[in-house]
């Protein structure tokens, strides 16, 4: 077995797999990206001590709605160590987060800022930062039992997820089928406002996956996610998931 596979099953509870997860190396590109991020470092950082570790998941133990992106940003959560934090596309989803009452800050800036989630709980099927934001599907692969993991231990109140992006649909996918929900063949495809409603073939429950373009700066930007889209999906799949919303979407 590898490692991810190995310590991601002895793992048994989100704690314990967090720990496991951040002294995994087996990417030696990813190690050895992240690790020269963290010596170069930006000139806005040039005094922060980088986390330069695999980042893992963020948010409750109970949460009933996993929201799925791609992978650290090299500044961002490998900065910071924490998912979508440190980052332009940290601040874009939290903002939505507290503007729908899911987050009690609208701002995701470091460990220690006191941000929590309410119901919700962010990762990646990546959890090191990869050059130029793009894995290969081996390293997607190699990194896909701390994902299936962190799902298993969430089942119990897991409802919903939103895949920001079609890396995160596409990867989430085999997952989820591998864990007992029906996945329709031919594989759903990936679009913003995309749902599907997923089937559990044992005893577990049902569960919505929904699509939604990436907080990507790319996106955000250009206005191919604005903050209003990015609500809607949120909220959307919140209420589904039974998160009461704190705030009206606007």
């Amino acid at each position: 077995m590898t490692y991810p596979e190995e310590r991601a099953a002895a793992a048994h509870d989100l704690a314990a797999l967090g720990t496991a997860l951040t002294d995994c190396r087996s990417c030696p590109r990813l190690v050895e990206w992240r690790e020269e991020a963290a010596r170069v470092k930006r000139r806005a950082f040039a005094d922060w001590d980088y986390w330069a570790r695999p980042v893992p998941g963020f948010g409750p133990t109970d949460a009933r709605m996993l929201l799925v992106g791609l992978a650290p940003a090299a500044h961002g959560g490998n900065r910071t160590g924490r998912m979508f934090t440190g980052d332009r596309a940290g601040d874009v989803l939290v903002e939505a987060l507290h503007a729908l009452g899911l987050a009690s800050r609208p701002h995701s800036v470091h460990r220690g800022d006191g941000l929590e989630l309410r119901g919700v709980r962010c990762t990646a099927p990546v959890h090191c930062a990869p050059p130029a934001n793009k894995p290969t599907p081996g390293e997607r692969d190699t990194c896909r039992p701390w994902l299936a993991r962190e799902l298993e231990l969430l089942r119990p109140t897991v409802r919903g997820i939103v895949a920001l992006g079609a890396f995160g649909w596409q990867a989430v996918l085999p997952v989820l089928r591998a864990a007992g929900w029906t996945v329709p063949r031919p594989r759903p495809a990936f679009g913003h406002g995309a749902r599907v409603l997923l089937p559990h073939s044992g005893d577990g429950p049902e569960l919505t996956l929904h699509g939604c373009y990436h907080v990507s700066q790319q996106n955000t930007f250009t206005g191919k996610l604005t903050p209003a889209m990015l609500r809607e999906v949120l909220g959307a799949a919140a209420e589904e998931a039974g998160i009461p919303l704190g705030r009206h979407r606007k």
